[in-house]
Parts: C-alpha cells; sequence; structure tokens
C-alpha cells in the first residue's frame, strides 16, 4: 500500500503542513522537525509525490529535451548522458522528438502543455528561430550542439565548427592529399555552413590542392551511402571530410562495396567521435566533440538559469581534437 503524507504525520508526531514544508525546498522549517519528519518516511518507505509537490512549489522540475535527430546513433549517446545529467540534477527529461518538423509551435505548444520549467535543445540542424519561439515564450533555454555567436541571443553550448572545418583541412593538408572532397550534412544545416567556411578558409592557403564539396540529403547512414556512391561515378578524390561520423560509415561502406580501399585508396575524415567510430571494423579517424562536458555544462547552465531567469545569454565554446585511427594515410616523413 502506498504510504501518504498523512501516514508520515501521524508517525512523526506533526501536521501534514510540517510534513510538506519538509520536503519543500527552501520552506521554513527547524532542523529538529526536519530531521523528525524524514526519520518517519524512511521507516514507513515514504516518498513525496512530484506532481503533487510541483502544485506547492509551483514547479514541476520537468526539462523538455527537445532534438529532431533520433535517427543518428550519436544522438543516442547523447540523450543518455542528458537524461541521466538531468536526473543527478534533481530533474526530470521529458523527451520529445521533432524529426521533419520545421516550425517551432507544435513543439512550443508541448512544452507548455506539459508546464515544463525550461527547454534543452538538443540539435546541430535546427535553425535559430527554435530556441528563439521557446524564449520569446518565456521558457529559459539552452541551445546545446547550437550555433557559436559572440552575442548570442540564447543559451548555447557547442563546438566552434568553423574551426572544425579549418582542422580537417589542416589534417588532410598534412597528410599530403592534394585531391580533396567535404562531403557535408544538409546544405541548410548552420553545422554545414560553418565547417564548409572554416574548411574553405585553410584550404585557400593551399592552392595546390584541388576541393570540391557535396552534400548529404541528412546526417545518415543512408545519406552519406548514396552521396558516396554518386561521388565514385565521377573521378574520386584522394579524401573526403565528412561532415558527421555517421555520414562516414554510410561512405565507407559505399566505398568498400565497390572495393576502394580506406585508407589505401581513399581516406575518411569525420566530425563527432561517436562510440561506433572506435569499432573495429571501422576504426574512423574523426573529429572529437567533448561531449560529456558539453552535456554537463548543458545541464549545470540549466539548473542555474531555472532561479534566474533573467541571466544574460552565454556561449560556451569547447575545443575538439583529432582521435587518430584507421582511415587516413600517416603524414608523410621528413
Amino acid at each position: 500500500m502506498r504510504r501518504t503524507l498523512k501516514d508520515v504525520a501521524d508517525k512523526a508526531g506533526v501536521s501534514r503542513s510540517a510534513v510538506s514544508r519538509a520536503f519543500t525546498e527552501g520552506a521554513s522549517v527547524s532542523p529538529e522537525m526536519r530531521r523528525k519528519v524524514m526519520k518517519a518516511a524512511h521507516e514507513l518507505g515514504y516518498s513525496p509525490n512530484a506532481l503533487a509537490s510541483s502544485l506547492t512549489t509551483g514547479r514541476t522540475k520537468l526539462v523538455g529535451l527537445v532534438s529532431n535527430n533520433f535517427r543518428n546513433p550519436f544522438f543516442l549517446e547523447v540523450f543518455d548522458l542528458f537524461t541521466k545529467g538531468l536526473q543527478d540534477a534533481g530533474l526530470r527529461p521529458l523527451l520529445v522528438n521533432l524529426s521533419n518538423e520545421t516550425e517551432p509551435q507544435d513543439s512550443l505548444r508541448m512544452m507548455q502543455q506539459y508546464s515544463v520549467d525550461g527547454v534543452i535543445l538538443a540539435s546541430s540542424t535546427l535553425p535559430v528561430g527554435f530556441a528563439r519561439a521557446f524564449r520569446d515564450a518565456g521558457l529559459p533555454i539552452v541551445h546545446a550542439f547550437g550555433r557559436f555567436s559572440g552575442r548570442p541571443q540564447v543559451h548555447v553550448v557547442g563546438i566552434d565548427n568553423v574551426e572544425a572545418g579549418r582542422m580537417a583541412a589542416r589534417t588532410l593538408a598534412a597528410r599530403g592529399y592534394r585531391r580533396v572532397t567535404f562531403l557535408a550534412g544538409p546544405e541548410t544545416a548552420t553545422t554545414t555552413q560553418d565547417r564548409l567556411q572554416g574548411f574553405r578558409e585553410e584550404m585557400a592557403l593551399h592552392p595546390h590542392i584541388e576541393t570540391d564539396v557535396a552534400f548529404g540529403a541528412a546526417y545518415s547512414f543512408v545519406a552519406g551511402r548514396t552521396a558516396m556512391l554518386e561521388l565514385i561515378k565521377r573521378p574520386m578524390a584522394e579524401a573526403y571530410f565528412c561532415g558527421d561520423d555517421v555520414l562516414s560509415i554510410g561512405a565507407l561502406s559505399a566505398l568498400r562495396e565497390n572495393g576502394i580501399r580506406v585508407p589505401e585508396d581513399v581516406g575518411i575524415i569525420g566530425v563527432n567521435d561517436m562510440e561506433m567510430s572506435s569499432w573495429e571494423l571501422i576504426n574512423l579517424t574523426t573529429i572529437r566533440q567533448p561531449i560529456r562536458p558539453m552535456i554537463r555544462s548543458a545541464v549545470d547552465l540549466m539548473a542555474s538559469i531555472l532561479y534566474d531567469e533573467d541571466a544574460v545569454p552565454e556561449a560556451r565554446l569547447f575545443s575538439c581534437d583529432i582521435v587518430e585511427r584507421g582511415t587516413l594515410r600517416p603524414c608523410p616523413k621528413d
């Protein structure tokens, strides 16, 4: 039988309002009273009803975790870390799937119906207008994997995608590749635009290298495979910078199916360093996003702005590094 607040009050010999205050963060209750209540609750196996508590405090502690990348295995890792992080912070994640959504109104309406206290938008492809819509509706918002800005309009946690594009270009140039292609994600994605900008800026410093760009329909295995099957019908590059690990894995599938060896015939470098990239049959050289510290930062930021909704939006930028595996040839020896 489920124990009630009245059971705890009777056992502790206090009023029900005293029990309620003991379980309400910030409520006025003496240390002795709280000790008696907690002891009785522990002996009875009682835990407060979260929904009932929200009626008292006006806070649900629900945080909408909103994304449109459910088909990308990288984001399965992201969701795992976010849900654990939010729960450890005493918050409750509400996972919302925005696949195929192009406007924020439906997701905003859902957030309001569930009375969430805040929203974490976990997406690198949704337009900035999504995050602004939540902000304009008065919901604390953190955009994880969002586009970096020196003057952000909402709280952003992410990487410098322009620099990621430069890193890829520098890495390919250092390996002596003379014909390289950026196999990007969707052309409209800000990550694609920023990585392409950085890629082109760095390659401009190496005029002897021939460059090209191709766009995948999505950040997905199928998109990477489909794009590579088209690319191998024309004169091939010596190396491909793929805008995402899962695109890289799709490209690897197409290359191997056609007898093209990696890295002996063609080099591949990705972005993200998702767990699958280290598997022996994939062994992908990639640019690592430090997702664990990024997600910890996003959760900490959400926990803090829930109590300071007037906080000035900030952008927290994390640096990336190259993870050397087996899909690029080594640097030439001096």
